[in-house]
C-alpha cells in the first residue's frame, strides 16, 4: 500500500503511460486515470449544542476506458501500481500495449485562501457557528428551532489521459448555512440563508456569520406575518437575491449535451433558433475567482472555460464532456464533472447565469402594475424533456400600482421554461448569486446560480387556502 498522498501522485505520474498503454490494449478512442484525495469537514450546532461533527479524508483512484463509444470503469481505494495495472487489463478484457502519448498538456491549479481550513482547528469552526445561533436566537421567542451548518472541503485531484495531458488541481470550498423555524403558536414558517464558494474561512471577514443567521431569522418571523398567497396567473418579478434556481433547473440542465442527444431536453436540435426574449444571454463559466462551481480543470483535465449558451435570445450551444463532446467531433466545453473517483464524469453546469441587462430595478417594480415579487426560491422541480417546472417561493411580496406591498407565503411558481424565457420583458443591471449542490444521476457537485433583476409577463401562481 502507498502511504502518503505524494508517493501515490508521483507514481501514477512515473507509471501512467504503462498503467494507459495495457488499458489500450486491445483498442480504444480514449484512456484516463483519475486520482483523488480529498479532506472534508463537517460540523453542526442545533439549538444550541454541537449535534453532528465529522472529519475524514477520502483517497482513490478511478480509471477509465472509452471503446467504440460506450465507457468502461473501475476504481479503487488502495491505489497501488498493481490494484491500477489489474484494473487497466479487466477493461481491456486482454493483455498487451496499445499506443499512448505523453508531455503534449500540463496544467496544474490551486486555491488561494487566506485562512486555509486545513490549519484551523474545530474550535475555530464550533465559535462560528455559535456566533451565527446566538443572533438567531437574539429574534425572540418566537425562534424555535436554530440550524447552523459548516461545511469545508480540500480536494486534490490529478488527471493523465493517453493523449498526453496531465492536469493537477487543489480546490477548497467552504459552505456555510443557517435555517430558522419560527411559530407564533399556530403556524410554522421557515427562513434559510447560506454563504459559500471556492475560497478559505476568510470568508466569514467579509460576510460574518450573524448576516447569514439575521437573514435567514428575519425571513422566517416575516413569514408568520405573511398573507396566504392568492393562486392565478400574474407577472412576476424575480430579485436578484432569489439567485438562480430557474435558470439551472428550468433552463441550464436542458442545455447539457448528455440530455440533448438522448433526447430528453426540450433545447435538442435547436440550435441557432430564438429560444428566449431578445434581452436574454445565459453563460455557464467556471473561470470565475472564487465561487462554488469554479475550477482550474474540470475532472478530465479539461481547462475551465466561459461559454455562452443563449446570446442575446438565440440558442448557440451545449455543455460537453469527453464522451459527449466525442460523439459529435468537437471538443469538451470543460463540463465533465464527477462526485468522486468513484463515478464516472458526466456533463454538469458550473457557474450558471443570466447576464446583466440595461434596466433599474426598481423601475422594473415601479412598471409593474400588479403581480408577485420574489426575493427568494426555495426547491423545486422540472421536466427537461417539456421544461415544464413547479418552485416553491420561501420569500414573496405581492406588487400593487407599482409598490411592494404584503408578503405572502404558501407559494409556488408553475411555468415552463422556455415560455418563461420568451416572456422576459426587462431585465435589471444588478446579479445576485446563490450556491448549492447539483443532483444528478445520483451524483452532487458544487455549482453557483444568478440571475440579474428579471419580469416574467405571465407565470402561474400556486396558492393555498390555509397554510
Amino acid at each position: 500500500m502507498v502511504e502518503t498522498v505524494s508517493e501515490v501522485k508521483e507514481m501514477i505520474k512515473d507509471k501512467a503511460g504503462f498503467i494507459l498503454s495495457n488499458l489500450l490494449s486491445q483498442g480504444g478512442e480514449y484512456g484516463e486515470i483519475f486520482y483523488e484525495r480529498s479532506r472534508t469537514t463537517r460540523m453542526e450546532i442545533e439549538d444550541r449544542r454541537i449535534s453532528r461533527a465529522t472529519h475524514g479524508y477520502d483517497e482513490g483512484v478511478g480509471i477509465r476506458l472509452i471503446k467504440n463509444g460506450k465507457t468502461y470503469y473501475g476504481y479503487t481505494t488502495d491505489p497501488t501500481f498493481e490494484n491500477l495495472i489489474t484494473i487497466a487489463k479487466t477493461l481491456a478484457r486482454g493483455e498487451g500495449y496499445g499506443p499512448v502519448a505523453v508531455g503534449k498538456r500540463y496544467l496544474e491549479g490551486w486555491t488561494p485562501v487566506l485562512i486555509d481550513p486545513d490549519s484551523v482547528d474545530l474550535k475555530f469552526r464550533a465559535e462560528i457557528l455559535k456566533r451565527a445561533e446566538e443572533k438567531a436566537r437574539s429574534y425572540g421567542d418566537k425562534i424555535r428551532q436554530v440550524l447552523s451548518v459548516l461545511m469545508d472541503r480540500t480536494r486534490e485531484v490529478l488527471i493523465v489521459n493517453n493523449l498526453g495531458e496531465m492536469a493537477e488541481d487543489v480546490q477548497k470550498r467552504v459552505v456555510f448555512f443557517v435555517e430558522v423555524v419560527a411559530s407564533d403558536g399556530e403556524v410554522l414558517q421557515r427562513g434559510y440563508e447560506s454563504l459559500g464558494g471556492r475560497k478559505g474561512l476568510e470568508i466569514f471577514e467579509e460576510v460574518p456569520p450573524e448576516t447569514v443567521a439575521q437573514k435567514a431569522a428575519e425571513r422566517a418571523l416575516l413569514m408568520l406575518t405573511a398573507k396566504p398567497a392568492p393562486a392565478g396567473t400574474f407577472t412576476v418579478v424575480l430579485s436578484s437575491q432569489a439567485g438562480g434556481t430557474m435558470i439551472h433547473e428550468a433552463v441550464g440542465h436542458g442545455l447539457e449535451a448528455d440530455l440533448v442527444q438522448k433526447g430528453l431536453s426540450v433545447y435538442a436540435g435547436r440550435i441557432g433558433e430564438k429560444v428566449a426574449s431578445d434581452l436574454v444571454t445565459v453563460v455557464d463559466d467556471a473561470t470565475l475567482p472564487n465561487h462554488n462551481g469554479s475550477f482550474t480543470v474540470d475532472d478530465e483535465g479539461v481547462p475551465a472555460q466561459r461559454k455562452v449558451l443563449i446570446k442575446d435570445g438565440y440558442l448557440v450551444g451545449y455543455m460537453y464532456d469527453r464522451l459527449r463532446a466525442m460523439k459529435e467531433g468537437r471538443e469538451s466545453t470543460g463540463n465533465g464533472r464527477r462526485q468522486s473517483y468513484a463515478h464516472v464524469p458526466i456533463v454538469r453546469m458550473t457557474n450558471t447565469f443570466i447576464e446583466r441587462g440595461k434596466d433599474d430595478p426598481e423601475d422594473i417594480i415601479r412598471d409593474t402594475k400588479k403581480g408577485v415579487y420574489v426575493v427568494k426560491m426555495g426547491g423545486g422541480e422540472v421536466n427537461t424533456v417539456t421544461g415544464d417546472f413547479v418552485f416553491e417561493i420561501m420569500e414573496g411580496y405581492m406588487i400593487e400600482n407599482g409598490e411592494i406591498t404584503y408578503p405572502i407565503r404558501g407559494a409556488t411558481l408553475i411555468g415552463n421554461g422556455p415560455k418563461a424565457l420568451q416572456d422576459i420583458d426587462a431585465v435589471g443591471n444588478d446579479l445576485g448569486w446563490a450556491i448549492g449542490t447539483c443532483g444528478k444521476d445520483g451524483q452532487g457537485v458544487p455549482v453557483t446560480d444568478a440571475q440579474p433583476t428579471i419580469r416574467v409577463r405571465r407565470l402561474t401562481l400556486g396558492g393555498c387556502q390555509v397554510c
